[in-house]
C-alpha cells in the first residue's frame, strides 16, 4: 500500500490526472459535423502532411572526397563540394556525402557568399553528428550584404528553388478557416497535382482592422497598416470541378475574395534533405542582441528557401549565432537537431513558409531566439522542443500566423519574440500553446499585449494547459484559457490531430517520439 501511494505521489505532477481538453472535443465534434472549430487543424503540418516519415533515398552517390576535399587537413573544401553539388544537379539527383572528418569552408581565400544548392531531390548526408563525425566548419563570418542591415548577412549553405510564380487566377466569393476549396474567375492554367499560392497582400482598412480584431493598429505598425495584410498559403491541388480549386490541405487563414485574393505559381523543388551532419561555426564572442552584424548573423549555417516535401534531421549546429531556418516553404520537417556552444541569435525558425513541422529539438545554447515563426509563416508546429529556461520562443512580427507549440519545454518572458516596431504585431491570430511547461521563473498576469512596452503585441492566444512555474495570466488578453496549471489529455495536440485524420498513429512519430 505504501508503494502505491509513493507512486501516486510521484506521479501527480504528470499528466496521469489531466483533465480531457474541452476544446479536444469541440474540434472533434466540429470534425464530425463539418463545422468551423475553435483550434486550427494543425495534422497536416510536416513532410508529405505527416502521412510517411522521412525517408532514407538512395540516389547516387557523390563523395566529396573523390571531388577533391580532404578532411582534417585546414584547407578550404568549398571547390571540392561545389564540383560534388553540380554533379548530383546534372545527374539529377544524388546524395553529397561526407564522410566523417572536418571540412572546412569560408577560409580566408573562399569568396564572401553561399554555398548554393539549386535542384531537385539533392542531400547533404554525413556519417553522424558527433564530435566524431562529419562536421562542416565555417571558419570565418560572412558579412552582411549591407552593412547598414545587421540581419543581412547571408547563410553558409542555401538549399533553394527557383523559376517564376505568375498569378494563374482570382479568386471569387468567400472560403472559411478550415475548409478545402476555393472558387476562381477561370482554373484553365491550374493542374491537379500542381503546388500553388494561395495569396493576398492588400491594406484596405476593413481587412487590417479584421485582421487585428479585437486589437487595434499603432499608427507605427507600417507593415500591415501602408504595406497590408499578407497572407501566403502554399496548397497542393487535389481535385478541379469547373471554377473550384479543391486542395488536399485545410486552408488556414479565412478568404474573401474581395480583398484581391490570388492563386499563383508556387516555384520550389521538392525531396531535398540535410541529415546526419554537424554544422560547427567559429562564434566565440560573448552575445549582445544588435551589437553588429558579426554578433546578428555572422556565423548563420543554413537555409532552406523554396522548398516543399524536404527535411533537416539528426544535426548539430555548435557556435553558431544562427542554425537554421525555412523561407517560402512548404511541408519541410526539422527534427531530431541539437544546438549547442556559445549562445548566439537565431535557433530554427519557420519564415514566411507554410505547414513546417520543427520536431523533436533542443536548444541547449540558450540562442536569443529559440525555435519559433517569423513573417508570414501559417500553420507551423513545434512538437516536443526543449530550450533552456534562458530564452523564451520566437515570435519576429511581419505577421505569423496559425502556430501551434505543442509539448514544449523551456522559459516562457517577453522580450524574445523579435521584430521591428514597423512589423509589429509579434503574433496574429491562433498562437496555440498546448501543454506547454515553463521552466523559469513564475509571472503574474502575464500580458500577450503588453502594457509597458512596444514590442510585445500577440493576437489573444489559445493557451490550454500550459503548466510548471505557476505563471498567471491576464485573461482579457486571451481567446482560450483552459486548465491553467495542469496538463490536459491529449497530451499532444499535433499527435491527436493526426491521429484523428489518419485513423491511427504513423510509425514515424511513434519511432520520433519514442527516440
Amino acid at each position: 500500500m505504501k508503494n502505491f501511494l509513493l507512486l501516486i505521489c510521484l506521479l501527480g505532477s504528470t499528466s496521469v490526472f489531466s483533465q480531457k481538453s474541452r476544446l479536444w472535443d469541440d474540434f472533434v465534434a466540429a470534425q464530425n459535423n463539418g463545422t468551423e472549430a475553435k483550434l486550427p487543424d494543425f495534422s497536416y503540418a510536416g513532410y508529405h502532411h505527416g502521412e510517411k516519415g522521412i525517408p532514407t533515398v538512395d540516389y547516387k552517390i557523390f563523395n566529396v572526397v573523390d571531388f577533391g576535399a580532404n578532411p582534417n587537413d585546414k584547407k578550404s573544401d568549398r571547390k571540392a563540394v561545389e564540383k560534388a553539388i553540380a554533379a548530383a544537379e546534372q545527374n539529377g539527383s544524388g546524395i553529397i556525402f561526407f564522410p566523417k572528418g572536418r571540412y572546412y569552408f569560408n577560409t580566408k581565400r573562399d569568396p564572401k557568399k553561399p554555398i548554393v544548392v539549386n535542384g531537385n531531390r539533392i542531400v547533404f548526408r554525413g556519417e553522424g553528428s558527433g564530435v566524431d563525425g562529419s562536421e562542416l566548419f565555417m571558419e570565418n563570418p560572412m558579412p552582411p550584404k549591407n552593412p547598414k542591415q545587421m540581419w543581412s548577412s547571408p547563410s553558409m549553405f542555401k538549399f533553394t528553388g527557383s523559376g517564376g510564380e505568375p498569378k494563374l487566377a482570382s479568386v471569387n466569393g468567400k472560403a472559411k478557416r478550415g475548409s478545402f476549396s476555393v472558387q476562381v474567375d477561370n482554373a484553365s492554367k491550374i493542374k491537379v497535382g500542381n503546388w500553388v499560392v494561395l495569396k493576398v497582400k492588400n491594406h484596405n482598412p476593413d481587412l487590417v482592422a479584421e485582421e487585428l480584431c479585437p486589437c487595434c493598429a499603432d499608427e507605427k505598425w507600417t507593415n500591415i497598416t501602408q504595406k497590408g495584410v499578407y497572407v501566403s498559403e502554399y496548397h497542393q491541388v487535389k481535385q478541379i470541378d469547373g471554377n473550384t480549386i479543391v486542395f488536399k490541405e485545410p486552408i488556414m487563414r479565412a478568404v474573401d475574395g474581395k480583398y484581391d485574393w490570388g492563386i499563383f505559381n508556387y516555384a520550389h523543388h521538392e525531396d531535398v534533405g540535410v541529415e546526419n551532419l554537424a554544422f560547427v561555426g567559429n562564434w566565440k564572442e560573448k552575445f549582445v542582441h544588435h551589437a553588429s552584424w558579426l554578433h546578428d548573423g555572422g556565423y548563420k549555417m543554413l537555409i532552406l528557401s523554396r522548398l516543399a516535401n524536404s527535411w533537416v534531421r539528426d544535426c548539430r549546429f555548435t557556435d553558431v549565432n544562427g542554425a537554421c531556418r525555412t523561407s517560402l516553404c512548404a511541408n519541410v520537417t526539422i527534427q531530431n537537431c541539437i544546438i549547442t556552444g556559445n549562445p548566439g541569435h537565431n535557433a530554427i525558425s519557420s519564415n514566411a513558409s507554410t505547414r513546417v513541422l520543427i520536431a523533436k529539438v533542443d536548444d541547449q545554447s540558450s540562442q536569443w531566439h529559440a525555435p519559433g515563426v517569423a513573417g508570414p509563416a501559417i500553420g507551423t508546429v513545434l512538437w516536443r522542443v526543449k530550450y533552456t529556461d534562458k530564452t523564451s520562443f520566437e515570435t519576429h512580427a511581419s505577421q505569423p500566423r496559425a502556430t501551434l507549440f505543442d509539448c514544449t519545454e523551456g522559459g516562457f518572458f517577453l522580450g524574445r519574440g523579435g521584430g521591428a516596431r514597423h512589423n509589429l504585431p509579434n503574433h496574429l491570430r491562433d498562437l496555440v500553446l498546448w501543454n506547454y511547461k515553463e521552466t523559469d521563473g513564475p509571472d503574474k498576469d502575464f500580458e500577450f499585449w503588453s502594457s509597458k512596452t512596444w514590442f510585445w503585441k500577440i493576437i489573444p492566444p489559445i493557451v490550454v494547459g500550459f503548466h510548471g512555474a505557476g505563471t498567471t495570466f491576464k485573461e482579457d488578453q486571451i481567446q482560450e484559457l483552459e486548465s491553467l496549471g495542469t496538463p490536459v489529455k491529449p497530451e499532444s495536440l499535433y499527435e491527436s490531430q493526426l491521429e484523428l485524420r489518419l485513423g491511427k498513429l504513423p510509425n514515424w512519430i511513434i519511432e520520433l517520439k519514442n527516440n
